[in-house]
Order: structure tokens, then C-alpha cells, then sequence
């Protein structure tokens, strides 16, 4: 049942096209014109688009800008417990007065004609964004690029593309190349691009696209590097080198997002940024449910010295990232038992998310939430691990399998999921 305005317009929304994905810009531009165009009334805008990363970027992004005493625009996908939770208004998450007012006038424009939610909800967010006064607005893509309803900014300060992997073959294509160009369809001509270190087919797509724009392209080993030190990491471009803390955001994957961030600001090169914001910002920035670490309900429920995490990604390049702090876990003198609760959505290539996260596994279990959007049945993931994962058949009842030892266990495999344990650790569900 609806438990504000937001949540019963939303409901509304959600009849207005029978697709939830639909990649088109017509019926968001046709939108917009509506709402009198605030795509042309907004700050300065970076826009990101990837498969992984996009929202950890976003938030080096934020937290840099914010500790240069910036007010800061976000709008980010999916939510994960609210949807209040996409929309930052100069730092702020969007009140529910104002998100019912955004709502309520878009769908007032919209006059009942076809529109995903996606779309309508974007249209609506930048609405909220053009009324309210800000420094920068990070903007991070929905899906792909080229047709996202988001790609409606025709000159952003710069453009950022993270790590990418196979991922949305529905909709995207099932090759690099083809969803590469995806998402390079954000890159704008002469608009700097900071880009993570892509496969070699995905890297010659985006290197063609900004060519062809005259964008100036950064990419990790050639237009910026970012190496891990005994202290941190050293950042270095053609403007210099940095020695920056740890990232905030755990995994060895988080160094390569906050330096397409740090990229992206010293191409666009604001008066207001300084190495102190960028050492500050990278430092603080937060972002739920990348390897985050939980201590509420569910980490309570676990043997006394026991760890609690939590991860969304879902993907080939997801699990791969995973992996990699799993190794460092497992490295540590006396590491802990290490135990994997996966629950994934139906679409994902369950084998390829799985395959560089069992050789690190003491247990696997197969989990899947009741309102977890379109949950990958349990015997899916069994069949996928090779027998290996038990059946939970829920978070809850997995996490009372463990045993009484103290260990370490990760909950991933769906930001679907993700929001649904959050809910539980809080004892909101």
C-alpha cells in the first residue's frame, strides 16, 4: 500500500507504458518541452554512464565537491529502500513534499500520454534541479548511454565512463563493442570523457565515439593513472601527481572510481577544486551497499566477533571486483571463515557472477527475498555454483545455518536484494 503522495502517483505512473524499459529520447524530450525545458536551466552537469562503478563514482564525485564547500545535484538508480534516495537537492535527499510536487506537475503535463517511469521520474527530477539552486549535478545514466532518458544534457562540464562488462544483453546487445557504444553515446563534442581502463573491443569503441566528437578522452594508463601505495594511492595526470588517502569505499576496485573521478573534475577544472577537497572528498565519500559493512538486526543475529557485509553487484565485472577483496580476506593471518549469501535477479548470467567468487567461498547460500524484484529461483543458483550453494531458502534462514564459529559473511548478488536486507538489518521489513 502507497505510505505517502510520492509512493500513490508513482503507482499512477507505473500504468502510463507497458514497458518499464524503453529506450527512446522522444517521448522524454516531448516531456521536458512540457515542463518547459529545465535540461537547459541546470548547473554544471557530469554525467556518468558504465556498467560498474557508475554509482561509486558518483560519489567521489559528490563527496570531493562538497568538501570543496560546493552544493551538490544528484540523481542516481536504482533506490534502494526509498525512492527519495535518487534525488539529491544541493546535498540534501528530496523531501517528500517536494518529490510529490515534482511528480504531480509532470504527470499534470504529461496529460496521460505513453511514458515509462523512468522517464517521467527523470523528467520530474530535473525539474526539481532546475529550481533549486547548485554548484554541479552528478547525473549518473539509467541504462546504456545513447538513448537513456538522461542524455538529454546537450553540453555537460564532462563525461565519465566506468568499467565495462556484459550486462542488460536485453536490452544493450550481447557484445562489449555494441554496449560499448551504448554507453558513449553520452560523450558530447569537444566535452572532456575520463574513462576507466576498458577491454580492448570496449576501448576502441569509446576511443572512435570521441574522436569523432573531438572529445578528449582521459583513460586510465595513458590520460590518468592511479596506483595503490603503503599509505593510499597516487593519483597523476598532466596536471601532477597526487598522494591521496585510502578511498572511503572498500575494494581495490574503488581506486579506479574515485580516479575517473578525480579525472572528470581536473578535465572540466572548476576554480573551487583543490588537492585538499579531492584528499578530503575521497576520504568521505559513502555510498550504501558496496561493500558496506552492516550493524544493525541481521549483524546482531550472528556469533559474538562475526562480520556483516553487504554488496550489490550482479554482474561478470561485479563478481570480478568482489573477488578481488575476498583474495585480500583470505590473505589476512588467521582470516575468518568466509561465507556467501547470493540472491540474484532472473536476467543476470548467474555462472559468470559466481565464477570468480567460489574458489574464495567456505559456504554458499542460494537466497531469495519475497520482495525482491523478479528474484532468481534458489535451485538457479545451486545449478549455476555446481552443487556447491546450500539453499537458504531467505537471508534469515541462511544466516542461521552458519553455525556458532565467528566468520565473515557477504550478502550480494542484486541491488534488488540489497534493499531488502538493508530493510531487515533496520528492522524495517
Amino acid at each position: 500500500m502507497p505510505t505517502g503522495r510520492s509512493e500513490a502517483i508513482l503507482e499512477r505512473l507505473h500504468r502510463l507504458h507497458p514497458k518499464l524499459i524503453d529506450l527512446s529520447l522522444g517521448r522524454m524530450q516531448r516531456a521536458l518541452d512540457a515542463l518547459g525545458n529545465p535540461e537547459r536551466h541546470l548547473p554544471p552537469v557530469i554525467h556518468v554512464a558504465g556498467t560498474n562503478g557508475k554509482g561509486s563514482t558518483c560519489a567521489f564525485l559528490r563527496a570531493i565537491a562538497e568538501a570543496a564547500g560546493q552544493r551538490v545535484h544528484v540523481f542516481t538508480s536504482p533506490h534502494l529502500v526509498r525512492f527519495h534516495e535518487r534525488i539529491r537537492l544541493a546535498g540534501d535527499l528530496v523531501s517528500e513534499a517536494m518529490l510529490a510536487e515534482a511528480f504531480e506537475e509532470a504527470e499534470r503535463v504529461n496529460a496521460g500520454l505513453p511514458i515509462t517511469v523512468f522517464e517521467i521520474t527523470t523528467a520530474a527530477a530535473f525539474w526539481l534541479f532546475s529550481r533549486v539552486p547548485a554548484d554541479l549535478l552528478v547525473l549518473e545514466v539509467g541504462l546504456g548511454g545513447l538513448y537513456d532518458a538522461t542524455n538529454v544534457v546537450d553540453r555537460p562540464a564532462a563525461t565519465a565512463i566506468t568499467s565495462i562488462s556484459m550486462d542488460h544483453m536485453e536490452f544493450l546487445g550481447d557484445r562489449i563493442a555494441g554496449i560499448a557504444r551504448e554507453k558513449a553515446g553520452i560523450i558530447k563534442p569537444g566535452v572532456p570523457c575520463a574513462s576507466a581502463r576498458q577491454p580492448p573491443d570496449a576501448a576502441a569503441v569509446i576511443a572512435d565515439v570521441a574522436g569523432a566528437e573531438a572529445a578528449p578522452l582521459l583513460v586510465r594508463g595513458v590520460g590518468w593513472t592511479a596506483e595503490a601505495t603503503a599509505t593510499g594511492f597516487r593519483y597523476a595526470d598532466a596536471q601532477g601527481a597526487l598522494d591521496l588517502p585510502p578511498p572511503s569505499l572498500l575494494g581495490p576496485h574503488q581506486i579506479e572510481n574515485a580516479g575517473i573521478a578525480i579525472a572528470a573534475l581536473r578535465a572540466w577544472n572548476p576554480p573551487w577544486l583543490t588537492p585538499g577537497a579531492i584528499a578530503r572528498g575521497v576520504a568521505a565519500a559513502e555510498w550504501p551497499a558496496r561493500l558496506q559493512r552492516l550493524r544493525g538486526r541481521l549483524a546482531a543475529s550472528l556469533p559474538a566477533g562475526s562480520e556483516l557485509w553487504l554488496d550489490g553487484g550482479h554482474n561478470a565485472g561485479g563478481g570480478a571486483a568482489l573477488a578481488a577483496q575476498l583474495a585480500l580476506w583470505r590473505a589476512a593471518p588467521d582470516a575468518p571463515p568466509l561465507h556467501l549469501i547470493v540472491g540474484m535477479k532472473g536476467s543476470k548470467v548467474v555462472e559468470d557472477f559466481l565464477r570468480p567468487l567460489l574458489p574464495h567461498a567456505t559456504t554458499l547460500w542460494a537466497v531469495a527475498e519475497p520482495g525482491q524484484h523478479q528474484a532468481t529461483p534458489v535451485e538457479r543458483i545451486v545449478e549455476a555454483s555446481g552443487g556447491v550453494a546450500r539453499i537458504g531458502p531467505r537471508v534469515a534462514d541462511a544466516l542461521a545455518q552458519l553455525g556458532g564459529a565467528p566468520g565473515r559473511v557477504l550478502i550480494c548478488g542484486s541491488l534488488y536484494l540489497a534493499g531488502e536486507v538493508l530493510k531487515m538489518d533496520a528492522g524495517l521489513d
